[in-house]
């Protein structure tokens, strides 16, 4: 009988192999061309409908409130849902035929790490997912002929922006409130790169058409903060800036008691460089950077602060504030932020830092050493031998 038997053939060197792979490359512009017209279709709508929606924002009927909220919600899944399209449907086949441009392949980089928190924190999927999408297409939104068009998108991504930002900020402060300390550094990190984002971002747009000069103010500093190359202490004071301006933008999905604990991060931060100075000029520097962020969160946090978890902290606070604000050397001031500080924290966890504030406070007076001079004697014990 006649064997017959199956050749194995390598499938990427075939004819047909070849020529699909030829048409998929072909045809991969094509369907650039198709995303971005119904990228560009389902913004356009989303546009109209949101104008709708604003105009009508204060109509008394509820019913007809409800169904322009309604078909607004709809609008904005469905413009959302092209961009999605466009990054899986597009951006992947080009990176898998390897046609794929550098900015290409970072956005379906940045894609799969959103993706990927999905099942870790959906609250914080939900609205990194939104972040990122509006940011992929915000550049090709505003790059449109008609001024009127740009200026409609940028008051609708603003808006939608810092909804997505509250949302994100107050997932991270209540996380924050929740974990334990190894966690907890995590949050705060995330906290500020959701902030520097931000601040980059979003504020330069919002100052274009904003009158509040106290955010003007609070992002030039920010500004001057990133200037040249920055060192520990400078990036502390720029982590301490990116505060200042959300608390000023997000007081309620911000809280006090989230950027208390983002600060007293950055203060131990500053701790930690005190220790690692190894000169005398480096560690004096470290002293009057730490002195400035601790009169900064005072100002700034805690002078404001309304509610205390203790009565006894709040009296002792408020006497320790009343005291600085009415000393006028700076030598004592500093004194007394080492007493403060050295009072409140943790024995077990600071031995280090401790020790050094002691001693700075033994070198300007403020503080006596006590020589030990206890004594031990010897004492001769002789065995007494029992009568019976």
């Amino acid at each position: 009988m006649e064997q017959r038997s199956l050749k194995v053939i390598d499938t990427n060197k075939t004819f047909f192999s070849k020529l699909s792979s030829t048409l998929t490359k072909m045809l991969i512009p094509t369907k650039v061309g198709f995303n971005n017209v119904m990228i560009t279709f389902k913004r356009n709508a989303l546009l109209k409908v949101y104008n709708e929606y604003k105009t009508e924002q204060n109509i008394e009927e509820s019913s007809k409130k409800e169904a322009l909220e309604q078909r607004y919600e709809e609008s904005y899944a469905l413009y959302l849902e092209a961009i999605d399209k466009y990054i899986m449907d597009t951006v992947y086949k080009k990176i898998k035929n390897n046609t794929a441009s550098d900015l290409e392949r970072e956005h379906l980089s940045k894609y799969y790490l959103v993706v990927s928190l999905k099942d870790k924190n959906y609250l914080e999927y939900k609205y990194k997912k939104q972040e990122y999408l509006l940011k992929v297409d915000y550049m090709n939104a505003i790059s449109v002929k008609k001024k009127e068009t740009q200026e409609k998108y940028k008051k609708f991504y603003i808006e939608k922006m810092d909804t997505i930002y509250k949302g994100l900020l107050k997932n991270y402060s209540i996380n924050l409130m929740d974990n334990t300390e190894k966690q907890e550094k995590n949050v705060t990190e995330k906290i500020f790169k959701a902030l520097e984002d931000y601040v980059i971002s979003i504020v330069p747009l919002k100052l274009e058409t904003s009158t509040n000069d106290e955010l003007k103010k609070d992002y030039e500093q920010y500004e001057s903060s990133i200037i040249g190359k920055l060192d520990a202490k400078d990036i502390i004071f720029k982590k301490s800036n990116l505060i200042n301006i959300t608390r000023t933008i997000f007081t309620h999905s911000f809280p006090l008691a989230a950027a208390e604990e983002c600060y007293k991060e950055l203060i131990n931060q500053m701790r930690e460089i005190i220790l690692k100075s190894n000169t005398k000029m480096k560690r004096e520097s470290a002293y009057k950077a730490f002195f400035n962020l601790f009169e900064e969160y005072n100002v700034k946090l805690l002078s404001t602060k309304v509610y205390w978890d203790k009565a006894k902290e709040r009296d002792e606070y408020k006497k320790f504030w009343d005291k600085y604000l009415n000393e006028k050397s700076e030598d004592e001031k500093e004194n007394l932020i080492l007493k403060y500080d050295l009072k409140h924290i943790d024995v077990e966890g600071h031995k280090d830092i401790r020790k050094l504030y002691k001693e700075r406070l033994v070198e300007k007076g403020a503080m006596r050493t006590i020589k030990d001079t206890s004594t031990t004697k010897l004492q001769k014990f002789v065995a007494r031998k029992e009568t019976v």
